[in-house]
This record gives C-alpha cells, sequence and structure tokens, in this order.
C-alpha cells in the first residue's frame, strides 16, 4: 500500500450551540415574508417537523425569480433566520452572496492552535484524524477515500498535519468509539465517519469537542461549527433539476429504475424541481414500451430525466426519438455511465447531460489525469475512481474549511466539482457535467461553470 501511495505522490506533484436574539426585519414581499415566519422558528424544531419546515421554506424561495432572489437576500439584515436559507438557495443557482453566511462562533475549528493561513487560505489542523472502515463491508469503498485523500496530501508541498487513521467498522458503535479515541489522543480536526448511520450517531451527540468533516449525509443537520460532504443521488437528482431549470424546462418526463438509488435520485429530482417552479408531468418505469401517451397529454413535455444505466438509456433513446423527445434537454444520473464503454454502442446516448467528476472528465490541478493514476492504483479505476477524488476533496475541505466558512466568494475547484459551504454545515457541489460524443463521455462545454 505504502508503495502505492508514494507512486501517487510522485505522481501528484504540487498541488454547543450559541443562542442569540433573533434579528428581523419584516419584508415587504409577502413570499419573503412568509418564509421568514418558517425560518424564526425553525431552530426550534427537530425530526421530521425540521425537515418539512425547510422544505416549505425552500419551496417559497423557489417561486422568486433570480433579480428578486439577490434583492430580497441584500435587504436581510443580519442575524436575520431566514438570510442562510436564502444565501443557500443563491449559491445554488449559481448567484453571489451579498455577505458571509451568519454563522456562531462554532466556526473556529480550533484555528487559535493553527499557524496563520496561507495566501490562498491554506490552514490544515495540526493532528487529523480519519475515520474510515478498514474492515467491514464498506472497507473497500473506504480504501479508494483513503487513498485519494493520501494523494492530496502527500501532493502538498507546504506545512501538513500529523495525520492518523482509526478504524470504525463499518457501524455506529464503531464510529462513536473510533471518534471518542482521536479526540482523546489530541487530534484537533476529525474527516469521516462514511457510512450515514455513523454519521447519524456521530451527529446525535450531545457535543463534539472536535470539529467533524462528516463523508455522508446523517438523519439529522450537521451541529453547529461542523460540516457534511457527500456523493449521494439526492444530490445527482437536485444538480439535474437545476440543470433543466437552467435551460427553461417547465414540464418533465421522469423515466427510471426502482433500485434504491434510483428513487432517492428521482425523489430529490421532484423536490427540487416543484421548488424551482417547474413540474413532473409523470414518472414512469424504464421498461415503459410506448412514451407516447405521455408525451401528447395537455402542455406536453419538454425536457427529459433519466435516471437509468447506460444499457438501459441505449435502448430508451429511440422510444423517445419516435415520441418527438429527440430535441428536447435530456438530463440523467452519473448512472448512465454504467454498462458502457463500447463507443459504436453508445454513440445512441449523445447529448444526454449527466453530472461528472471534473478530475475524471476533464483533470484538475495538481492530480495527474484520471487515466494513468487508474494505471498505478487499483483503488482509483472504474466506479472507484468516484471514491478516490471524493477522498482528494475531503482533504481539500479540511485545509480550506476556515475560509470557505468565513467568505462569501470562497470556494474549491475540487475533483468531484465545485464546493462550497452554504449556512447549515453542507457542501454544496456543482458538479462537472459530460455527456456523449460519437459514443464517447467528454466533458460539456460548460462543465467548469461556478
Amino acid at each position: 500500500m505504502f508503495c502505492a501511495l508514494a507512486a501517487t505522490a510522485v505522481l501528484g506533484g504540487c498541488a454547543s450551540v450559541e443562542t442569540r436574539p433573533v434579528a428581523t426585519v419584516a419584508a415587504s414581499n409577502p413570499i419573503v415574508a412568509q418564509a421568514q415566519h418558517l425560518a424564526r422558528n425553525h431552530a426550534s424544531l427537530s425530526g421530521a417537523e425540521r425537515s418539512e419546515n425547510e422544505r416549505q421554506i425552500e419551496r417559497l424561495l423557489g417561486q422568486l425569480d433570480d433579480a428578486t432572489l439577490s434583492r430580497e437576500a441584500n435587504a436581510l439584515i443580519e442575524g436575520d433566520p431566514l438570510y442562510n436559507f436564502v444565501g443557500r438557495a443563491l449559491m445554488k443557482r449559481g448567484l453571489p452572496l451579498p455577505r458571509p453566511f451568519d454563522r456562531t462562533s462554532d466556526w473556529s475549528f480550533h484555528s487559535a492552535q493553527r499557524p496563520p493561513a496561507e495566501a490562498d487560505g491554506y490552514r490544515p489542523p495540526v493532528k487529523l484524524a480519519v475515520l474510515l472502515p478498514s474492515t467491514g463491508p464498506a472497507a473497500a469503498a473506504a480504501a479508494a477515500v483513503r487513498d485519494g485523500l493520501l494523494a492530496a496530501y502527500y501532493g502538498e508541498s507546504r506545512r501538513r498535519p500529523e495525520i492518523h487513521f482509526y478504524d470504525t467498522a463499518g457501524t455506529p458503535a464503531g464510529a462513536l468509539s473510533a471518534y471518542d479515541k482521536a479526540a482523546a489522543e489530541g487530534n484537533d480536526f476529525v474527516i469521516g465517519p462514511l457510512g450515514r448511520d455513523e454519521v447519524s450517531a456521530l451527529f446525535g451527540k450531545n457535543a463534539l469537542p472536535v470539529p467533524v468533516l462528516a463523508l455522508n449525509r446523517g438523519n439529522t443537520p450537521p451541529p453547529s461549527g461542523n460540516v457534511s460532504f457527500s456523493l449521494t443521488p439526492e444530490d445527482e437528482g437536485t444538480a439535474a433539476a437545476d440543470y433543466l431549470v437552467e435551460r427553461k424546462a417547465k414540464r418533465v418526463l421522469v423515466i427510471a429504475g426502482d433500485d434504491d438509488s434510483q428513487r432517492r435520485a428521482v425523489a430529490a429530482f421532484k423536490e427540487r424541481l416543484g421548488g424551482r417552479g417547474a413540474a413532473v408531468t409523470d414518472a414512469i418505469g424504464e421498461g415503459t414500451a410506448d412514451l407516447t401517451p405521455f408525451v401528447t397529454k395537455e402542455g406536453g413535455v419538454d425536457a427529459v430525466f433519466l435516471a437509468v444505466k447506460g444499457s438501459v438509456g441505449r435502448t430508451l433513446v429511440p422510444k423517445l426519438a419516435l415520441s418527438g423527445l429527440a430535441d428536447k434537454p435530456r438530463a440523467a444520473t452519473s448512472q448512465l455511465l454504467l454498462g458502457t464503454g463500447k463507443p459504436e454502442q453508445d454513440r445512441v446516448l449523445d447529448g444526454i447531460a449527466f453530472p461528472s467528476e471534473s478530475w475524471i472528465s476533464g483533470g484538475i490541478r495538481g492530480l495527474p489525469p484520471a487515466v494513468g493514476t487508474a494505471q498505478q492504483l487499483p483503488t482509483a479505476r472504474g466506479p472507484a475512481a468516484r471514491l478516490f477524488a471524493f477522498g482528494y476533496d475531503a482533504w481539500q475541505l479540511s485545509a480550506y474549511l476556515e475560509r470557505l466558512a468565513g467568505r462569501s466568494d470562497a470556494y474549491v475547484a475540487g475533483a468531484t466539482g465545485v464546493l462550497r459551504i452554504d449556512g447549515f454545515g453542507n457542501v454544496l457541489r456543482t458538479p462537472a457535467w459530460s455527456t456523449f460524443s460519437s459514443g464517447v463521455a467528454v466533458p460539456l462545454a460548460d462543465a467548469s461553470r461556478r
């Protein structure tokens, strides 16, 4: 393992809740006023009630056009509980924030212990703990994350922290035990754990004395001063909805398979599309023989979302053409890549957009091309390449977290996409976008848009 990591290093070259009074000024826009009322009570809610309240706020803000959303964000005074929601909506649309997010003092990241930041904001921890399963069913996935993180770590020529790995065994109890051990041994920052149940257990603790960059979403929000980073189907569904709305889609036909990832992507797509003022006309199974009845309904269809694998996509494209949808915007999840690799067969997928990783689709500064890295490291090959890129970005986030949390214009051009942090501790990823051209996956012209 160490030889492989050393090779990667050479290849890489350089490279407690604080309560405070709620401050508001009543909004004149009725939609914003309603959202403001919901936001004022948000901190006192929990569980399903909190999640539903958040969805209602997002649906209300989704009714505003870009100009109105920006204007209302500028009008919110510092400390208004709606600002972090409005700011997140701006970020997801690629619009600038008028000021940094309102954050509590928990976002200091033990910075007093760290040397001053470099000119570009680089300020890594002093002693870093990484919580990953080295045993158990998730160990193979964790190995790809680990090697991506170490590729970034060893590729950095500036000050680096001590780094220590702790085995979580892929269980909630293991994650809690690993975290407690890492905290007791003096680490000042933690990356991990990886599993959703592990993250939920950790975020459910009463207090986290050492701040955490979790590598998944939990069933509760990150406690103040902690961060959640993920590559989930929900993120892809949300990104696809934004992609189609930006292309003026109002009525979208969804065609999907029935595995868990596909269902989750579709659910997030529907939620996000509705919040942006568009609608799903129908959600039908990937085996539907005739699409015409769904296309000829009153109002028609002006875009298509595909949550299917590439092998299924090849059978669907002729049906889309027969029903008159060949020239409509078509977006898919990254599962479209599964079952592809033969250009003579895959050329039928030409023109379908799908989210991808910046490193895999076009390369990034500081990390060798994906093809060359895969030749030397098994953990960077095939589907594992996404997790390798994910691990690379976990290191980047840990090193630039203070800058990301404190500046409204800060971002990291990562291996998985452009990364920012919203006002609630969630990493927002703007993925690169790819498509097929002559049967080969290539970056779209605007793949690196921010």
